[in-house]
């Protein structure tokens, strides 16, 4: 007896047993949702995602055991227009002082500083001990001073206050962010939504994969708080599981339930229908989701927390998405029967009915099967030439000028780093030192040579000398030196190469048994992009080596699994030239709303291949499915490219442009990195949707012919396309009148057998258009549809009169 692949196993048991299967899943999400929110999540901070010289520094700076500083928010008058009008500046400054005092949540407002070129003055604001030690308690505490410096700014029109600092920034940031993914979230639904509906024609059937997308990001936003207590959670984890599973939730329940429609629309009753589609989509959601989990793995090779978590939060998203649409999925198609095609869209669901081959596609795809060679060669090319651009990528961690201007905060910061640049938030490089006892004068003197030296040194800050705090034991030391230009710019790392490698192993370095490390948000940005560096190769490897034995393991072999690497690795460079070429050179500024910083995102590439790497999976791996479904059963290699290429283009249409829709959407988003990620990632996924699912592998597989199933004997086993005509599963309908195919597909007849439908032998007193439970769907003889529509309605006739009282 042939074992019944794990996927109909699956679906079989889910539509045997739909109201236990539906009722389960709700509860594993319901049980994710309150589980999650109950143990909360373990967000991303220095003491739990730091390494290398970072990791130094911060255990040289616990080991002195200073009190956390507190945080200060700048409080900056300037003019309006002309110079500023000192008298009034200082009038302004002594009623936020006055004011600021009486609000509990400030501890201190210290006197007021005026600029070294007298455009401005700043009032430093001290904010008390907040009465909790979580990560927004300063945020919480901001609302009253804002509220606050808005009341003096009324009392002085003629100049310009506004309060910038750590914590009101990140409120601001917070708010926009919010309000960006609400859109997102308002436009994403719909517009998936929307594509589903002209995809079925009827509002059920376009409603279920949405839902069930929806229901698997909210598991695994409740997983994903579990795992951040191995895993902490970074900032970027919940945007890449909604973004994720948006696309993948929606494309696998797309390729199920397409394939269920067809199989009904072919005579089969609903249960049957499963059956087969599990065996064929259901097999393929199973692999392109194994192959997304592990891609996506490789990330955990960077030892970095913010791989580590996306990668977390992807596998759990895609886990979910795929768990989903091979258990509760069949039980939803069973139980709604008929009415997964209800209600429909006038003339849009008679218009889908009536859609046999697409013209388009076939068009499309003459010239790779008719000149193959060209095709490959003018289509690869073409890829090349975009790809390009991607050999001058430049890689930089946004900073705060890459955040935009739109938001009222960040343009008063630009004017605070102009008047006061060692205020400018977070461009101090932090130098932890320990020394052994009996060595602190030594270091002091030390200290005070670095302080000469810096301020002779370019690129340093020199309306400022460098700050040093001591620990009670005076062991440790903590030194602010601070940097002319913004965090991770070009001038900031050079002064931190400099302090590395040159000031402080001048001074600091000669004292005997002291040890330091440099940190800073310039030094985080540098050194993740050297781990990053690094790790890459490794990182390669292990996606294409596992993707590969992936492949090799799902369609036994060796030129299926080789052609699918090499294509998506060509998609994946094609979008990195496309990056290159709309944010490095600016190409989009005016269409997208942003200002080009000349550089790329430095965690984008990699982030882009492994993802892209898994996500291309889905197209890749349904299409050869349903070519390789077809040679299985006969069919000489040309046609079933032909076959399953155009048989797949309208659910791998749709799909691909509801991960478009998805994606471009966060390519509005206001911050830099979203649009980024947005394009990218909408930018592969058209491109291996279209020009390598379209010309490159059908004219690939067009040349290899008979080779594309080459595999050693060893290898061969069931998965060997057997020799010897039979007709493949993906049956004709021509015998069928369109009245009956309207009926099949709204679910009113259980038919007889028609033309082409399996038959058991041995089983003839089954229900005819079920399926033998003991045999594997796609196992089946298959019989050419040769009766006439005369044999049809007469079959009909004697069905309809058998079984009149059949449910």
């Amino acid at each position: 007896m042939k074992r019944i692949p794990l996927t109909v196993r699956i679906g079989r048991w889910s539509a045997t047993r739909p109201r236990l299967a539906i009722l389960g899943w709700l509860l594993f999400v319901a049980a994710c949702v309150v589980g999650g929110s109950a143990v909360g999540t373990v967000p991303a901070t220095g003491a739990n995602s730091l390494h290398g010289e970072l990791a130094r520094a911060d255990r040289i700076e616990r080991a002195g055991e200073f009190a956390e500083p507190p945080v200060t928010e700048n409080v900056l008058i300037t003019p309006l227009t002309g110079p500023l009008d000192r008298d009034r500046a200082d009038a302004a400054a002594t009623e936020v002082g006055t004011r600021m005092r009486t609000l509990p949540e400030v501890a201190e407002v210290r006197a007021p500083l005026h600029a070294p070129d007298g455009t401005a003055l700043l009032v430093e604001v001290v904010l008390a001990d907040p009465p909790d030690e979580e990560a927004d308690a300063a945020e919480r505490q901001v609302p009253a001073l804002l509220a606050t410096t808005a009341e003096v700014q009324r009392e002085f029109p003629d100049l310009r206050i506004e309060q910038i600092g750590t914590a009101s920034l990140g409120k601001a940031l917070t708010e926009t962010l919010g309000a960006d993914f609400l859109r997102a979230e308002l436009i994403s639904v719909p517009v998936a939504l929307g594509i589903l509906v002209l995809s079925f024609g009827a509002l059920i059937a376009a409603g279920v994969p949405v839902l069930l997308a929806l229901s698997a990001v909210a598991a695994a936003f409740g997983l994903a708080a579990f795992a951040s207590h191995v895993f902490p959670a970074g900032e970027l984890v919940n945007s890449i599981i909604l973004l994720i599973g948006m696309a993948v939730g929606v494309d696998y329940s797309l390729f199920y339930l397409r394939r269920e429609r067809e199989e009904r629309a072919r005579g089969r009753d609903h249960r049957s229908a499963v059956e087969i589609a599990a065996a064929t989509s259901g097999h393929a959601v199973l692999v392109s989701g194994l192959a997304v989990m592990v891609a996506m793995a490789g990330l955990y090779l960077v030892g970095e927390n913010t791989f580590s978590s996306m990668a977390t939060g992807s596998i759990l998203v895609v886990g979910v998405a795929m768990l989903g649409s091979l258990t509760v999925l069949p039980a939803v198609l069973v139980t709604l029967g008929r009415w997964v095609d209800r209600p429909r869209v006038p003339f849009l669901g008679r218009r889908i009915e009536r859609a046999g081959r697409s013209r388009f596609w076939s068009a499309v795809l003459r010239p790779a099967l008719r000149w193959p060679a060209p095709t490959l060669l003018v289509a690869v090319l073409a890829l090349l030439a975009l790809a390009a651009p991607a050999l001058d990528m430049r890689l930089a961690r946004p900073t705060s000028a890459d955040l935009p201007r739109s938001i009222p905060i960040l343009r008063g910061y630009d004017r605070l780093a102009a008047a006061f640049p060692s205020n400018d938030l977070g461009t101090s490089h932090t130098v932890a030192i320990r020394t052994g006892a009996g060595h602190g004068a030594e270091l002091d003197r030390a200290l005070t040579e670095l302080g000469a030296r810096l301020g002779d040194a370019t690129g340093f800050a020199h309306d400022r000398q460098p700050t040093v705090r001591r620990s009670a034991d005076g062991l440790v030391r903590l030194v602010s030196v601070y940097v002319a230009g913004p965090a991770g710019s070009d001038d900031a790392v050079q002064t931190l190469r400099r302090l590395r490698a040159e000031l402080l192993p001048a001074t600091v370095g000669q004292v005997p048994g002291t040890e330091y490390a440099v940190a800073g948000r310039t030094a985080s940005s540098q050194d993740f992009l050297d781990q990053m560096s690094d790790s890459l190769p490794s990182v390669l490897g292990f996606v294409l080596a596992v993707t590969f034995l992936v492949m090799l393991g799902s369609f036994r072999s060796v030129p299926v699994a080789l052609t699918s690497i090499l294509l998506n690795a060509l998609s994946v460079a094609a979008s990195y030239g496309l990056l290159v070429l709309v944010f490095q050179h600016s190409w989009a500024e005016d269409l997208l709303g942003f200002q080009s910083n000349g550089a790329v995102v430095s965690w984008l590439p990699l982030m882009l291949f492994v993802i892209l790497f898994g996500l291309s999976m889905d197209y890749h791996v349904f299409v050869v499915s349903r070519i390789r479904e077809a040679v299985l059963h006969g069919v000489p290699t040309r046609d079933a490219i032909e076959r399953g290429i155009v048989s797949s283009a309208g659910v791998v249409s749709s799909a691909a442009i509801i991960m478009v829709a998805v994606f471009a959407v966060f390519a509005t988003l206001s911050i830099l990195e979203y649009k980024q990620l947005g394009v990218g990632l909408a930018a592969a996924i058209l491109i291996d949707a279209t020009v390598i699912r379209g010309l490159v592998l059908p004219a690939l597989m067009r040349l290899l012919g008979e080779a594309n199933w080459w595999a050693p004997r060893w290898l061969r086993g069931s998965g060997r396309p057997p020799a010897g005509p039979a007709e493949a599963p993906t049956m004709e309908l021509a015998v069928v009148t369109p009245r009956r195919r309207r009926a099949l597909l709204a679910g009113r007849h259980r038919p007889g057998p028609v033309a082409g439908d399996p038959v058991q032998p041995g089983h003839q007193h089954r229900e005819q258009g079920q399926l033998d439970h003991h045999q594997d769907p796609l196992d089946q003889p298959h019989h050419h549809p040769a009766a006439g529509k005369r044999d049809v309605v007469e079959r009909d006739q004697r069905q309809h009169a058998g079984h009149r009282q059949r449910p």
